[in-house]
């Protein structure tokens, strides 16, 4: 792609800078830690909720219904309740311990209406036995449709179902102080330990949550601490770079050892301006670093009156800062000293980085700058025939 001024910066397909957003603003609730906890704990209180219900209706309702049999009033309205009672909490516990919630009011009161039939079904006879088995199974059902509901709304319902009973014990007559007395009894030790169970589990699920949230908290603030200093060490050492660039250049001229208008002079002044320009873009938060930081030497190459051509094939990956500098300060050199016009080509694959610079040829000092030791597997050629100048750096992964 050409541009109309003659000293322009071509580039094909080298993306436009942008700034990343930081991830540590997504969400302004607890951390995913959280609530991963507190759903391990939540899970954890469900299943002991399924177990006791359904253990319950079995193991106490089941046979208390069947040795009572036709001994009731309506022996097979008990039944089918009993059966609608363990279809709505298998049901209710299968939704429950696969992590998701029953229709609440809807099977609310499907179980207040069975409640019902049971308690006129069940006769004056049975008011009080264990074949009446919603006095001490209907509660825990009531618990699970009712999970993660607010409080309230099982205390609600246990009203209903008090109600119920006491309606049921009037029907049958039993208002002596003693039958009452026991009803009382009844609905008490009936209530209290789903209530206490549901708050509970409610309670726990909290305070895991809190917890996890602020353990989360800590580790996050550690976490930024340890990388502003890191990021303050890495500034610490790019002032170094930028001092050690131009105080050489800076010294000569302030102490008179350097004419301005000296060609070597005005050369090492351009080339410090480019490493200096290279290094304060190490610092930029780009989707592509290497490419920004050659981008910024072509436009200071640019700016000086060199036509320049900047191609890029393929995405390079992520390269650590030395392998960066590696691959771009040899090129950065030769720009410094180039002449007449210039092409920088950037070949990027996932394992493989090559750059190349090709420039007139032309009489003068050879500035030649090798890798850094640390910058890893960078290979670097600077070949150069009379017409042309070739500078090439490779990376590869090892």
């Amino acid at each position: 792609m050409a541009t109309e001024s003659p000293t322009a910066v071509t580039t094909r397909p080298v993306p436009l800078p942008r700034r990343r957003v930081s991830t540590g603003a997504r969400a302004a609730g607890a951390p995913p830690e959280a609530h991963a906890v507190a759903d391990a704990s939540d899970r954890g209180a469900r299943l002991v909720a399924v177990v006791i219900a359904l253990a319950w209706h079995l193991v106490i309702g089941l046979p208390a219904v069947l040795a009572a049999g036709p001994g009731m009033a309506a022996p097979a309205v008990v039944a089918v309740g009993w059966l609608v009672t363990a279809l709505v909490g298998v049901a209710t516990g299968v939704r429950l311990l696969r992590g998701g919630l029953p229709p609440a009011r809807r099977l609310a009161a499907v179980l207040l209406v069975v409640d019902a039939a049971v308690f006129a079904a069940a006769g004056e006879r049975f008011l009080f036995s264990t074949a009446n088995w919603v006095w001490g199974g209907l509660a825990w059902f009531l618990l699970l449709v009712l999970w993660q509901r607010p409080v309230r709304w099982l205390l609600v319902v246990l009203a209903a179902h008090a109600t119920i009973a006491l309606v049921a014990v009037v029907l049958d007559g039993a208002t002596a102080p003693a039958d009452l007395s026991r009803y009382a009894m009844y609905v008490y030790g009936t209530s209290t330990l789903p209530v206490a169970v549901f708050a509970g589990a409610a309670a726990l699920t909290a305070l895991a949550r809190d917890r996890a949230g602020t353990a989360a908290a800590v580790l996050a603030v550690a976490a930024e601490r340890e990388a502003a200093e890191r990021a303050q060490r890495e500034r610490q050492a790019r002032l170094a770079l930028v001092g050690g660039t131009a105080e050489e250049v800076l010294a000569a001229l302030a102490d008179g050892d350097a004419d301005p208008a000296d060609e070597a002079v005005r050369r090492r002044a351009v080339l410090a301006a480019a490493r200096l320009r290279r290094l304060i873009a190490e610092s930029d938060d780009v989707p592509d670093p290497l490419l920004h930081e050659l981008r910024a030497a072509a436009d200071l190459a640019e700016r000086n009156g060199l036509p320049i051509e900047l191609v890029a094939v393929g995405t390079p990956p992520e390269l650590p800062v030395d392998v960066r500098r590696g691959l771009a300060d040899p090129l950065t050199a030769a720009l410094a000293g180039a002449r007449g016009s210039a092409r920088l080509t950037v070949v990027a694959g996932p394992d493989e980085v090559v750059v190349s610079l090709v420039t007139p040829d032309h009489d003068g000092p050879d500035d030649r700058v090798t890798p850094p030791g640390g910058a890893g597997p960078v290979e670097w050629k600077d070949e150069r025939d009379g017409e042309i100048r070739w500078t090439q750096t490779r990376w590869r992964r090892t």
